[in-house]
């Protein structure tokens, strides 16, 4: 192993970089693949698959193609210890392979052959089990080995997992770490879960003794419609798209209850043999069970085949929480203990059947992120420290990716066309005085089997009554049923008339009483108590949906980041008190009475206009979104030393027909005639069709030699380069061309701030972004309100060094033979 690594150690000085020098057990009963994104000089994705106790590794430049016509490069590098499938992280500058790496996907890997014949033959033939990557791969070497590093292709094999290019790129359209994600289903449970020091030293002695109760109450979560602010006190698993499930154990009576109390032992007897033969001791132990899809995601649909096909054999059972156990009742123990109690218990017993449900490690943004990205419901967190109660607490919470829930089927349409069974179910649920609500109808998700087993159900179930309080929205021709069956439903969105659109049927609910559905809402993050919201849900943007609301928790959850770029520095607000597409209200003079937390500057800024404003604190951003505020623009000053700008601004404004590629090639000319002149120049997107180049410099000019001189460096540029440039503004100047406006450096001249959205179908927003990312943005609004959660864990980080590159006009300005007071 040492020899094999010697190349890999010797380009790496362990005392700067993060990566593993050595170390990493191999797998046991599947060989471990691990494919890492790299932003190294150029971004590519770093291949690997162990073997013979090492990770064999290739750079592919592109990544994986799933079309069997795409011949993907994959250079031959050294092989990497098996501890470096652990690593997330940035390999500092001037370190080989200096960049960001995230964990692009994971799993296991089958030689179709024998490996090590393959790979001296040039062709490895495998199958691959992650959470991208499927099916069967090849790796072909091309001939001619007079490189330093062989050239191979990677290449997919055909299956029923190929698909074309342009029907599906996995690179762009799964571009995120799956690092918070556990192993594909498949391979071997056989490590220990994974517990915190603290709760290693649980003893269940410290609960008191206590009989097995009969019946216990499951411990539920609430919904939520963002992670927690403190989530260091927060536990995070995967959201199981199952049923919950309890198993009671008392010697050999062990008992499977449901959520409801209903005695389910019967319907599970592979299940409840395999947990007979752990030998578990007495206890509750709370979980839920899944069958996993052909990608190793628990698929609800699946799960319910299972009971009906009567073949349940491919049941999994997560267990997650022990409220009882060995004679002790442990439901006051913090979760944490409880949790490493089970642990303990199923470290020698647990199997592919029954498993340890293990903690995420991650930011609860990225979980969020990550599952969505795979197709998962979502993620539950749970406070470490809480007890186990049995009822609905917030103690426990949910977050999930899409909206889902249960509904009461009351009646069903005729089929239309060559459609058999019935055309849609008519759902409702329960509102608080007991009455059965109508909430819409769901056409599809199903398919000629799932038609006929469902409407053979509803013909048990026939009324001559409608179930539903009186609605106009009812089907007049409607079947009516008795309000007993529930339907599990994904949907987009409820309407203002409290239907749901986009539904998708899952599959029924047989764990759940029709009369305990009601409409689920999410609770709302905490915003500032004093702070009130009018008109939350009035859509702002038709495109996103986005509400009034929606934009309010967006600026919460950047405050952070975007106050270093308001602090200090006159803000203009542009209010939409109709939302993108309506009238817009610039204003840089404001009454701030209805604004607590945006301030006038107390000296005079300028004598002939009325007090400028700024936005210093989360409470004043906060405030301007809920007056309607969409876009917070700041001059190239700051107001202890406004006469003198600090920043000059180049605005990057494409003109009809000029493409993203030439905008983003126009902002690395523009930074190559700023290095000649020894400037410093930091990036960011503008939001919406542009870039943004910002130079900060020492205040020492007024604001006339200021514009003046960023207006010489223009007219060189589109004197230099007349078929990309252009001087003047104008739609009729800049067909073709880009107009780079040097006028926001005037005084009184704005330009969007950092992390601001814009008043713009999507709400896109400006982000400071590095040089090298550049290559590989799909637009100047990549980022927006919807997704910038991807974006967190980077923030401020491209413009670390933005203040102290800071430097004078005069040099520059010399090397221009450019005069200050004659611009």
């Amino acid at each position: 192993m040492k020899d094999a690594l010697k190349t890999y150690q010797a380009k790496r000085n362990f005392a700067i970089t993060p990566e593993p020098a050595e170390g990493g057990d191999e797998g046991r009963e599947a060989l471990a693949f691990v494919i890492q994104k790299h932003w190294a000089s150029r971004l590519h994705y770093d291949f690997r698959l162990e073997l013979d106790g090492v990770m064999m590794s290739w750079a592919v430049p592109k990544g994986p193609s799933y079309d069997t016509h795409d011949k993907r490069m994959a250079v031959h590098v050294e092989d990497h210890p098996i501890s470096y499938n652990d690593f997330e992280g940035t390999i500092p500058p001037r370190q080989y392979g200096a960049g960001k790496v995230i964990i692009w996907d994971k799993g296991t890997w089958q030689p179709l052959d024998d490996p090590r014949k393959a790979l001296a033959a040039g062709n490895l033939k495998f199958e691959i089990h992650g959470h991208k990557m499927h099916g069967r791969w090849v790796l072909v070497r091309m001939k001619g080995k007079s490189e330093k590093q062989e050239p191979w292709l990677l290449i997919k094999e055909k299956d029923d997992y190929a698909r074309p290019a342009e029907e599906f790129s996995v690179v762009d359209e799964m571009p995120d770490s799956v690092r918070a994600l556990p192993m594909p289903a498949g391979v071997s449970s056989a490590s220990e879960p994974v517990v915190s020091p603290r709760a290693a030293a649980a003893d269940e002695r410290a609960a008191p003794k206590a009989a097995l109760p009969k019946t216990l109450s499951p411990q539920l979560a609430t919904l939520v419609d963002a992670p927690p602010a403190s989530a260091e006190e927060w536990l995070f698993e995967v959201k199981f798209d199952g049923y919950r499930l309890l198993a009671r154990v008392d010697g050999k009576d062990l008992r499977l209850i449901t959520r409801n109390g209903n005695d389910w032992t019967h319907k599970l007897q592979p299940l409840h043999a395999a947990l007979s033969k752990m030998k578990l001791p007495s206890g509750w132990y709370d979980g839920e069970i899944v069958v996993h899809d052909d990608n190793g995601r628990p698929d609800f649909g699946l799960l319910q085949n299972a009971f009906d096909e009567e073949h349940p054999g491919d049941i999994v059972y997560f267990l997650f929480d022990l409220p009882f156990h060995n004679g002790h009742d442990l439901r006051e123990l913090p979760l944490e203990e409880r949790r490493a109690i089970l642990a303990d218990v199923l470290k020698k017993r647990a199997n592919d059947t029954i498993r340890f449900s293990t903690a995420l490690s991650a930011s609860p943004q990225d979980m969020i992120a990550a599952a969505c990205q795979m197709g998962l419901e979502g993620i539950i967190g749970k406070r470490r420290d809480s007890r186990y109660t049995a009822r609905r607490s917030g103690a426990w919470i949910k977050l999930k990716c899409g909206q889902r829930q249960e509904f009461v089927i009351g009646g069903y349409t005729d089929p239309q066309g060559a459609r058999s069974g019935f055309g849609s179910l008519l759902l409702g649920t329960y509102d608080k005085d007991g009455k059965l609500q109508y909430a819409g109808n769901v056409g599809s998700g199903f398919n000629a089997t799932s038609l006929a087993e469902l409407k053979a159900k509803m013909d048990k179930q026939v009324a001559d009554k409608s179930p539903f309080a009186p609605s106009r929205d009812i089907a007049k021709k409607a079947h009516w049923l008795k309000p007993v069956l529930v339907a599990e439903v994904a949907f987009g969105e409820w309407t203002h008339s409290g239907s749901i659109r986009h539904a998708v049927f899952k599959g029924l609910r047989m764990d759940k009483k029709a009369s305990a559905i009601g409409r689920e809402q999410a609770v709302e993050g905490k915003l500032p108590e004093s702070l009130k919201i009018t008109n939350p849900d009035r859509v702002i943007d038709k495109q996103s949906g986005a509400t009034k609301m929606t934009l309010v928790r967006y600026y919460a959850l950047v405050a952070s980041l975007m106050l270093p770029h308001l602090k200090g520095r006159p803000v203009s607000l542009v209010r939409a008190p109709e939302g993108v597409g309506g009238e817009l209200f610039f204003q840089k003079h404001a009454e701030v009475s209805r604004m607590p937390g945006v301030k006038q500057f107390k000296q005079s800024l300028d004598p002939d206009h009325p007090p400028m404003l700024e936005v210093p604190t989360e409470e004043g951003l906060l405030s301007a979104a809920q007056m309607n505020v969409i876009e917070l623009h700041t001059q190239n000053a700051n107001g202890s030393s406004y006469q003198k700008p600090n920043r000059m601004i180049f605005d990057l404004d494409p003109g009809k027909g000029v493409t993203w590629d030439q905008v983003k090639e126009a902002a690395q000319l523009m930074r190559a005639f700023l290095a000649q002149l020894e400037l410093p120049a930091f990036l960011k997107t503008s939001g919406g069709k542009g870039l943004h180049v910002v130079v900060p410099i020492k205040p020492g000019y007024g604001w006339d030699d200021v514009k003046a001189f960023s207006q010489a460096i223009v007219a060189h540029m589109a004197e230099t380069i007349p078929e990309r440039f252009v001087l003047k503004s104008g739609p009729r100047n800049r067909v073709g061309k880009i107009f780079i406006d040097y006028l926001r450096n005037g005084r009184g001249a704005t330009t969007v701030s950092a992390w601001s959205a814009r008043t713009r179908p999507g709400l896109g927003i400006s982000v400071p972004i590095t040089w090298e990312e550049l290559d590989g943005l799909q637009g100047a609004d990549h980022w927006n309100v919807a997704n910038v959660h991807t974006r967190l864990d980077v923030g401020n980080a491209p413009w670390d060094d933005y203040a102290k590159s800071a430097k004078g006009l005069a040099p520059a300005m010399k090397r221009m033979h450019f005069k200050p007071g004659q611009g």
